[in-house]
């Protein structure tokens, strides 16, 4: 399917967006837009189709398999964030939809090729690379030193900010994209203990579940204060 930039909602915010609207039309051109379904694959480990892409909406996950067989969930991908294998190779990795998700996709020939005609995005491309960095190390920094709660009232924090249309705010409501053991995977706790914080954080006023996977932040400040994030 041929992408519509004009109506894509993550037009302003894409690493396209350092574009001119001609050279976003002329990138357009060679890409493809796809739909995946939750648990659908894009990329599996050892793949040898190189491709490249943009998540407009939905979530993905970069998962692997450690020496038990048991599935490490190494990174997320939130609308607007790219994958591919471009810096990143997913060589042993398998990035897998969440939910229900859209991208517009290139293949890497395709897109070394928009990165030396337009240096500005190759730029956009090498910035995003770093904070896709940053925010690993984070990561990694939080499931090894944060509590329980900290580590939970920041993925959900993080996953607020991700369902939002604006940088202004995080989203007063979404759903939660991960399950219990997704979380758990995630974070380095157990499902039980996944289960009592929300609990926990409920109870402290913080968020109010809603169904299965309803989130609705009742008091942002709250919940970053437990996440021990900093004040952007």
């Amino acid at each position: 399917m041929n992408l519509h930039c004009d109506t894509c909602p993550v037009r302003g915010s894409a690493a396209c967006a350092v574009l001119s609207d001609d050279e976003r039309a002329a990138l357009a051109k060679a890409g493809r837009s796809r739909t995946l379904n939750r648990g659908e694959m894009l990329f599996a480990a050892g793949d040898d189709e190189a491709a490249c892409a943009t998540l407009i909406t939905g979530a993905l996950k970069v998962s692997g398999i450690d020496k038990d067989g048991n599935e490490q969930i190494l990174a997320l991908v939130h609308p607007a964030g790219f994958i591919g294998e471009l810096f990143a190779p997913f060589a042993h990795h398998d990035v897998v939809a969440l939910t229900e998700s859209r991208l517009c996709v290139f293949a890497r020939s395709d897109l070394e090729r928009a990165i030396d005609t337009y240096p500005a995005l190759a730029r956009a491309l090498l910035r995003r690379s770093q904070e896709d960095l940053l925010a690993s190390r984070n990561l990694l920094e939080m499931t090894g030193q944060a509590s329980a709660e900290a580590r939970l009232a920041a993925l959900i924090h993080d996953f607020a900010a991700a369902a939002s249309d604006t940088s202004c705010h995080i989203a007063a409501r979404f759903e939660l994209p991960l399950t219990r053991g997704e979380i758990a995977s995630m974070l380095g706790l157990t499902i039980e203990t996944v289960s009592r914080k929300l609990g926990e954080l409920e109870t402290a006023g913080a968020i109010r579940r809603e169904g299965k996977r309803g989130i609705e932040l009742v008091d942002p400040a709250l919940l970053q204060a437990l996440s021990g994030r900093q004040s952007a």
